[in-house]
């Protein structure tokens, strides 16, 4: 069965920013849900009802040196150590890759590995991957997946990413126009097309392949491989949780708004970098930075160097911009001993049990600019980092569409935010009904966290 060709999650968003109404907003990493259809479109918004279902979501992860053991190896060899990964150990051939973003054909030698099935918890209507390597230049990655709906019919493998921390070798993309007329991949993120049948996905692979140029003996090294699967309720609100935390976070505040038309190549900057400028706040509140040399090629003219860094590796070329969610989340594990998970969490109150062990978080959330009082303007998608909450349980948030780094700290209004993020349907300003993220978030952490970092993780149902 055929389909059009799908569009990238950047064309939705950049319709969806174009109905857009008051100050103009950040128009980068809105969600990857699929687009809303005519059967979305009620004459005027529903009298629903507020329930209290929590989200549901299946983490899970291959991190160990049993994980990487097990599954099948065509090539490549489990590490252990401290820190157990997967690598290359003899190519199991060579193939071609010509580079759709340079037009450049070389030769690479590869290995694969596939891992056992995971029988979803929960089945699904969206499954995000994550993955946490070391790719020195030479090498790259490949991740896929392939899943069994409940109909019993399987998937075609689909590319969830072509990957490189660099960009020397391969230019980072998304792959588009994957889809077998029951799912379809936007960007980052596997979607059910038509939720409302009752189609889910009740289990998957995820399929590594390791490159390298040939003849030497390079090779990247998986830490962590895992996906997030999930089956939120549509809905327009969600139910109010109460406050239970006042504390905050010290997070260095950076503006992605001093950027404003610094490298056009990597989008621009300004709206376009909410996402690397949330990374690089919480990198470096865990104490990680880019070295002096990592920086050499940034102008010495703009400020905050490393904003502009982020951006670049970050940088997804087939979507366009700097908001693939996963790239974003492999970006910051390059760091020395560091992992970044995308997963969504079901309420302010996982948040604030991250909050309490010292962990900020980044969320994704669109909005009308009368939706978030104090913001001050309406976006079709926008990261932003949680540090924190007040005594009376609101939202303190290193916002980076902020003029200035001092302007960065925002508190936002508790139920304002706690809607805006976890629904899944919103009305644009037209009078739309479009898609809300559902609780997706990114959690960078380190590569072994503390016995409190630990338990507060497992608790939102992240190892």
């Amino acid at each position: 069965m055929t389909r059009a060709p799908q569009p990238s999650r950047r064309v939705v968003l950049a319709a969806a920013a174009a109905a857009a109404v008051g100050a103009a907003g950040p128009a980068e990493a809105a969600p990857a849900h699929r687009p809303a259809t005519a059967g979305d479109l009620p004459a005027k918004a529903p009298a629903l009802p507020v329930k209290a279902p929590a989200p549901l979501v299946d983490n899970h992860a291959w991190i160990s040196y049993a994980d990487w053991r097990g599954g099948s190896a065509k090539g490549t060899r489990a590490v252990g150590g401290k820190r157990p990964g997967l690598e290359i150990a003899a190519p199991a051939g060579t193939v071609d890759y010509t580079d759709p973003h340079t037009g450049t054909t070389s030769a690479w030698e590869y290995a694969t590995w596939t891992s056992p099935v995971h029988r979803l918890a929960v089945p699904s209507t969206e499954v995000i991957a994550s993955w946490n390597a070391r790719t020195p230049a030479g090498t790259w990655l490949q991740i896929e997946l392939k899943g069994t709906y409940s109909d019993g019919t399987d998937t075609p493998w689909y590319v969830m990413g072509r990957w490189a921390a660099g960009d020397q070798d391969i230019r980072r993309t998304s792959v588009d126009d994957q889809s077998d007329g029951k799912s379809s991949i936007w960007t980052d993120t596997f979607a059910v097309d038509d939720p409302a049948s009752g189609l889910r996905l009740v289990s998957y692979q995820l399929r590594l392949t390791l490159f390298r140029k040939p003849g030497t003996r390079l090779t990247p090294t998986v830490w962590r491989l895992g996906a997030m699967g999930s089956d939120i309720p549509d809905r327009f609100d969600v139910p109010a949780s109460a406050p239970g935390l006042a504390r905050e976070l010290n997070v260095p505040r950076y503006s992605q708004e001093t950027h404003k038309g610094q490298y056009p190549e990597y989008d621009n900057g300004g709206e376009a970098w909410c996402s690397p400028t949330s990374s690089q706040m919480i990198i470096e509140f865990w104490g990680r930075e880019p070295a002096a040399e990592d920086l050499a090629w940034v102008n010495p003219d703009y400020a905050d160097p490393q904003v502009c860094h982020a951006a670049r590796f970050t940088y997804d070329y087939q979507y366009a911009g700097c908001g693939n969610w996963p790239f974003n989340a492999a970006y910051a594990a390059t760091y020395r001993d560091f992992q970044g998970v995308v997963t969504r969490l079901a309420s302010l109150t996982d948040l604030e049990t991250l909050i309490a062990a010292g962990i900020p978080v980044i969320t994704s959330q669109s909005f009308l600019i009368t939706e978030l009082t104090g913001a001050g303007y309406g976006t079709a998608g926008h990261l932003m980092t949680v540090i924190g909450f007040t005594a009376d349980g609101d939202v303190i948030a290193n916002d980076p569409f902020s003029p200035t780094n001092e302007a960065v700290r925002r508190v936002y209004k508790r139920r304002e935010f706690e809607n805006i993020w976890l629904r899944t349907k919103r009305y644009n300003a037209s009078g739309k009904v479009v898609s809300g993220t559902g609780g997706v978030c990114y959690l960078y952490f380190p590569a072994y966290p503390t016995a409190r970092q630990r338990r507060a993780l497992a608790a939102v149902g992240v190892r």
